[in-house]
């Protein structure tokens, strides 16, 4: 019976204690964003999630080195850029929006018929112009984009301006593997997925390499599994103090 009392005594404790916890974490007293905006512990270790996640994921540069052997490769593709669930009227939108990155950048020409695009020109030079725009971007740089197309495109909203590469590349992606064209579509690809969203997904989030954060991390690690196994012992503690306990079951013994 005492040590049932205890058991009790002590899962009650654990429990009120991890629910203490649970409480300081849902409470916006952790370091607050940087726009100054308060923020609880679960959206500060996800700000830094975000913030250690695109400090590994540059690899913009190193495209564009890749990007260099296809200057002066030329390209034609006519592209749909109708999706899905679209309104009347919203393809046709999308298409005379995204034709400004053909018209403002040089390097290709652009013919808009409805939801189509007719795209010819220097595969190079285009995608040196998207990894131009992802760089600026993965810098927070919306400024930028704004100053270059708002005029053409008519918004200054910097994520919608720089969505169109995503309309467009993917697009021109497909093309090229239905036209067996391996390598003109993995740099293509790259450009998209490393650069294009990469950039796009991390925009506002300031940059942190995992080795400058490693006490951090390891904490956080640590606290994760102990605050895992916290709960874990509560629970056990009171069902032992209520003489509920698992016990190996005694082998049966043919007769």
């Amino acid at each position: 019976m005492a040590q049932a009392k205890k058991h009790m005594g002590l899962g009650i404790i654990l429990a009120i204690s991890f629910f203490f916890v649970l409480f300081l974490m849902f409470s916006p007293i952790f370091p607050k964003t940087h726009d100054g905006k308060p923020q609880n512990g679960l959206e500060w270790a996800d700000e830094l999630f975000n913030e250690l996640a695109k400090g590994s994921s540059y690899f913009i540069p190193k495209v564009a080195k890749s990007n260099e052997r296809f200057m002066g490769k030329t390209f034609s593709v006519d592209i749909d850029l109708s999706k899905d669930g679209d309104q009347p009227g919203d393809a046709e939108k999308r298409a005379e929006r995204a034709s400004k990155l053909f018209i403002v950048n040089p390097g290709a020409t652009v013919e808009v018929s409805g939801a189509n695009l007719k795209i010819q020109g220097d595969l190079g030079l285009v995608l040196k112009a998207a990894l131009d725009d992802a760089d600026v971007m993965f810098h927070n740089e919306g400024d930028k984009i704004k100053a270059k197309y708002a005029e053409a495109m008519k918004t200054d909203d910097e994520k919608q301006i720089f969505r169109q590469w995503n309309n467009v590349l993917p697009k021109i992606d497909k093309h090229f593997k239905k036209e067996k064209m391996i390598e003109e579509a993995k740099i293509v690809s790259d450009v998209t997925k490393k650069a294009i969203e990469a950039s796009y997904n991390f925009y506002k989030v300031n940059p942190q390499k995992v080795k400058d954060e490693v006490i951090l991390m390891t904490f956080l690690l640590v606290f994760y599994v102990a605050y895992t196994m916290w709960w874990g012992f509560a629970i056990f503690y009171i069902f032992e103090g209520l003489g509920l306990s698992m016990k190996k079951a005694k082998v049966k013994k043919e007769v």
